[in-house]
């Protein structure tokens, strides 16, 4: 049995509370415009970054296809981190649902430069895709939770406008970026056409993400959720769940950061691993002993109560939330010594 859940931070549960939000919340027909609980937390997010408006749907995933569907046009050409999340994690979609191709930039812990991107742009011939939307992560999910500077954002949006690309900012643990640094939401989303929060990740909410924008784009994005079959009726109700997140939850996160303090210098005395200092709440663990796999690992810290995910050959990954208590960290950290000592 799993006592300790470092999978992710999508594995917590609503408290009593949240659940007394949702159950409370005043609802309408959202496809008909009504719900205005759901508006409520789409003028939230839409005044959080500074935006016209916003758009509740149901995952990030769904947030970023919008964002490359309302910038792009089939046959375009998006340019993303080789561990960006648009590569690794959406199933294609991009291609299958936007028409696009993915030009990847193999940059450093998830990051690249104002010269690598210049370098990956198309010169316009007619022979080349377009060259249209530069899509960024903030924070670095598979880089280990690692920060994406703002003054690099400001530098490779503002390059990226120059040249007439449009620019999306996965922004599904912005509010990590921004409880650690203490720069404002706004600030970072500012350099971006179009920016995603999750609400179920590190805010702990059930469901939901939004994205925000123009009112012109976020239009162009209400059709398309439609299209993909998201029109939501009551969905207040969920959303109300969002709006208790960001009024209760926000600064609980600095919390998540210190657990991952904690948990990542407690394994770095293992000798055998290699830990990533986290920046936010993501602690990535390098295995340096190749007399074990990561599959073999994982199983044996799984036996004694403590879950983690593989994000490579030889790397773990921990993802600390709102339901791990500094107990479960210690537990952890045991689990992992125990595993690696045994036979």
């Amino acid at each position: 049995m799993v006592t300790v859940d470092l999978r992710s931070d999508t594995v917590t549960r609503p408290s009593a509370e949240m659940r007394r939000a949702m159950a409370e919340a005043e609802v309408g027909d959202d496809v008909f415009g009504e719900d205005p609980t759901t508006r409520a937390l789409q003028d939230t997010i839409a005044d959080l970054l500074g935006k016209e408006a916003a758009l509740f749907i149901p995952s990030g995933m769904m947030g970023n296809q919008l964002g490359i569907h309302t910038q792009t046009n089939p046959g375009d050409e998006v340019i993303v981190e080789h561990k960006s999340h648009i590569f690794n994690y959406e199933s294609g979609a991009a291609s299958s649902l936007c028409g696009v191709t993915l030009h990847v930039i193999h940059g450093e812990n998830g990051r690249f430069n104002r010269e690598q991107f210049m370098s990956a742009l198309r010169h316009g011939a007619y022979w080349e895709s377009n060259s249209s939307l530069l899509c960024l992560e903030n924070t670095l999910n598979i880089a280990g939770g690692l920060l994406y500077p703002i003054e690099e954002l400001k530098r490779l949006a503002e390059c990226a406008h120059d040249h007439g690309l449009s620019c999306h900012l996965d922004g599904a643990r912005l509010w990590n970026a921004s409880v650690v640094t203490g720069i404002a939401m706004n600030e970072f989303a500012a350099p971006f056409d179009t920016v995603t929060v999750c609400l179920s990740k590190g805010l702990g909410a059930p469901v939901g993400s939004v994205l925000a924008s123009t009112e012109q784009i976020i239009q162009k994005a209400h059709r398309r959720r439609k299209e993909l079959g998201a029109g939501m009726r009551q969905s207040g109700i969920l959303a109300a769940a969002g709006l208790y997140a960001i009024e209760h939850h926000l600064a609980d996160l600095k919390q998540d950061h210190f657990h991952a303090q904690r948990l990542a210098e407690g394994l770095q005395q293992i000798h055998s691993l290699h830990v990533l200092h986290p920046e936010t709440n993501i602690v990535l663990i390098h295995l340096l002993e190749p007399s074990i796999s990561t599959d073999t690992l994982l199983k044996r810290i799984q036996a004694q109560g403590t879950a983690m995910v593989a994000v490579g050959s030889n790397t773990i990954r921990a993802t600390v939330h709102r339901d791990i208590s500094t107990t479960d960290i210690d537990t952890a950290i045991q689990a992992v010594e125990y595993a690696l000592s045994a036979p």
